[in-house]
């Protein structure tokens, strides 16, 4: 048997190096690789303007977060969801995973936070745009909305900063949907987007990998379903308690977290 997994092994390493070698022979071509990453800005920024020009939007979406272990084991943690929002100051995510069932309501005054599980809620003043919350909920809160920079009135700048290398690595179906597929590079993470061909450039998938962490744990999120418009229904973004649930504080709702709760966080090594 165990000859038998070398020979597989092999056989499957021999596969990568041949794929590996055809890519670099695409993507290390100077003067291809310049007019390549002109074409990334131009579709990115494309995706960029259309997202918003959208006053409504709403999507499904499916996430796998990955944690490293103090062994160096990589475990994946998935999770679903819904967003809709409306432009410039309303919004609702919705957050299914194997530790916790979110809800957030944000009617351009007041966030709320629903753990479902619980049946609690808490809730911040948080007056101002989409835009305002994204940033709160990060830099404050430490509680990322799902696909938030690419929510965002401008997400080409939110994407770009600290960008050193780009490749364009051609075209790739996402459920369904082909997409054009961009790799760049940052001081501290690599990310890829898939972006929807056509009159709609929605992006299909995201995916972000940390190189702070040992092990480079990825963060991606696919997004379906995807409306925008007129085709967005009609939806009240202010919070109802129809489950009497219980008014606690922030730091109460474990659910927030996509760890569970014997999960701790370590610093990046």
């Amino acid at each position: 048997m165990e000859k038998v997994m070398t020979r597989l092994a092999k056989a499957w390493m021999a596969i990568m190096v041949a794929v590996m070698c055809t890519m670099m022979v695409g993507l290390y071509t100077p003067s291809g690789a310049r007019a390549d990453a002109q074409d990334a800005k131009k579709i990115l920024k494309s995706m960029s303007d259309y997202l918003a020009a959208q006053k409504k939007i709403s999507f499904a979406y499916d996430s796998i977060l990955e944690v490293v272990t103090t062994d160096h084991q990589k475990i994946a943690l998935a999770a679903s969801g819904t967003v809709t929002l409306n432009r410039p100051d309303k919004i609702i995510a919705t957050r299914i995973g194997g530790f916790g069932n979110i809800a957030m309501f944000f009617d351009g005054k007041v966030l709320t936070l629903l753990g479902k599980n619980l049946n609690a809620y808490a809730q911040i003043k948080a007056p101002g745009t989409i835009d305002h919350l994204i940033t709160e909920m990060r830099d404050k809160y430490n509680r990322p909305l799902p696909a938030a920079d690419l929510l965002t009135s401008n997400a080409y700048d939110y994407l770009m900063v600290d960008v050193t290398d780009i490749k364009d690595l051609g075209s790739g179906v996402i459920g369904g949907v082909e997409s054009d597929h961009f790799a760049f590079r940052a001081k501290e993470v690599d990310w890829q987007i898939w972006i929807a061909r056509g009159k709609s450039p929605y992006p299909t998938r995201f995916s972000i990998t940390s190189k702070l962490i040992v092990g480079g744990p990825q963060y991606s999120i696919q997004i379906r379903d995807w409306k925008a418009g007129d085709a967005v229904k009609a939806t009240d973004f202010s919070f109802k308690n129809s489950t009497n649930a219980k008014k606690v504080d922030l730091k109460d709702i474990g659910e927030l977290s996509d760890l569970p709760s014997n999960f701790t966080k370590g610093g990046a090594k």
